[in-house]
């Protein structure tokens, strides 16, 4: 399968603006042959913080552009966007398909640091969505600093793609976190950085698709820019069957 990484630009709180624009790089993707296409973190309105003011109900404007975008171009689309629940709104991802389906994967582990868990609430599972026979689990930024959820959908994953806001100063940890991840499950990783600058903070995109054995296959700089990439289970299988480390974790030994 052929997957789009949209390292994309995003005007804060513009979201008719960051539409257009997604809307023009997906068209784009679609000319590059791309099965899937996949958008920064919070794609229509940067990382905000006012979240009840930004936050957008199940089938909102947002939601209905992925929609319409994914069925006119027979596109796969994930993409992240602050959505409103009955309590505090989530920063969720939608695996939109191009006939009409959604599945959605509400953020699991707020960044803290930033302030998000007062204003977003976590999410408490792990999503894996099969796109033409690939097992794709999205996760979205701060969660790449937790191998848990990686883990625990290892055994069922081909694809773990992972949407970001991640800032430039903590560039290093992006590059190597994502290498890892790959490494240690033996599952190709495609990380979706935006770049261009917001709220204060600036960001240097470096999106990249990892192969299962660490290979860097496409990787970005600063710059708004599409990347694409080949991915193929079959690979994955390969892997795991000549050397199944997997098979070797000992869960009942890691209890304190």
């Amino acid at each position: 399968m052929r997957i789009a990484l949209l390292q994309m630009d995003l005007a804060w709180e513009d979201v008719a603006e960051n539409h257009r624009r997604a809307r023009r790089m997906l068209e784009q993707a679609r000319g590059e042959g791309a099965r899937l296409a996949v958008l920064p973190e919070m794609f229509s309105t940067g990382f905000s913080m006012d979240a009840e003011r930004v936050a957008q109900p199940p089938g909102g404007l947002s939601e209905t552009f992925l929609r319409s975008s994914s069925g006119e171009l027979g596109l796969w689309i994930i993409a992240s966007l602050p959505e409103s629940s009955e309590t505090r709104p989530h920063n969720m991802a939608l695996v939109v398909s191009p006939k009409g389906s959604i599945s959605r994967y509400a953020k699991i582990h707020p960044f803290s640091y930033g302030g998000e868990h007062l204003h977003y609430a976590p999410g408490n599972r792990v999503v894996t969505v099969t796109i033409d026979e690939v097992r794709v689990t999205p996760l979205i930024c701060y969660d790449l600093r937790f191998p848990e959820p990686f883990r625990a959908a290892a055994a069922e994953t081909d694809l773990y793609v992972v949407i970001a806001n991640w800032p430039e100063r903590r560039r290093e940890h992006w590059k190597t976190l994502l290498r890892a991840r790959a490494i240690e499950n033996q599952a190709y990783v495609a990380g979706v950085n935006r770049v261009g600058d917001g709220d204060g903070l600036h960001y240097a995109g470096d999106s990249a698709a990892i192969a299962p054995l660490g290979e860097t296959l496409a990787e970005g700089d600063d710059r708004e820019r599409i990347l694409v990439s080949e991915v193929d289970p079959e690979n994955v299988a390969k892997l795991r069957a000549r050397f199944p480390a997997l098979e070797d974790r000992r869960p009942d030994a890691y209890r304190r």
